[in-house]
């Protein structure tokens, strides 16, 4: 399903700020994955993305961040793992990041560059981008190695509550 049907009102909403690039607003969706926004917003009430990098960019799919100490993983909120999560992984949608284990999310997250429906149902998709998708655009096409990590750092200075 298209995230504009889960946009409301009584939604978390956030906003990131990166370093040199702008900030970018973000709707999440507890009705979508309850447990995962819960964790994310116990993440950022302690400021766990201050000074943490956009680790990982590849253009035309997605931009990723929140690599740090290692955290107690949760379970997935996804098909795969038996859980409906029937939110898709469409441009401007955030979902968190994990290993081969379908259990191993804790606090990376990515955001959709472009629509990539091959992750529908594999991973925990749980809010969108309301505004600064330019930003994402802007994030995604800087230099990276053969790792898919960024040549200069892109710093989240702030990611908090609106």
């Amino acid at each position: 399903m298209q995230f504009t049907s889960y946009l409301n009102d009584n939604n978390p909403k956030l906003e990131l700020s990166v370093k040199g690039f702008g900030t970018i607003e973000l709707e999440l969706f507890p009705e979508v994955a309850p447990k995962t926004v819960e964790n994310f917003l116990n993440l950022i009430n302690n400021n766990f993305y201050e000074n943490l990098l956009f680790h990982r960019v590849i253009k035309n799919f997605m931009i990723q961040g929140g690599w740090g100490k290692p955290l107690t993983p949760i379970v997935g909120e996804f098909k795969e793992n038996g859980i409906d999560n029937p939110l898709i992984h469409s441009r401007g949608v955030i979902s968190m990041a994990r290993t081969s284990d379908p259990n191993s999310a804790s606090s990376q997250f990515f955001i959709m560059h472009k629509n990539s429906p091959h992750l529908d149902g594999a991973y925990a998709a749980f809010g969108a981008v309301t505004k600064g998708i330019e930003i994402v655009d802007l994030i995604a096409q800087v230099k990276t190695d053969y790792q898919d990590k960024p040549i200069d750092d892109i710093v989240i200075t702030s990611f908090k509550l609106i």
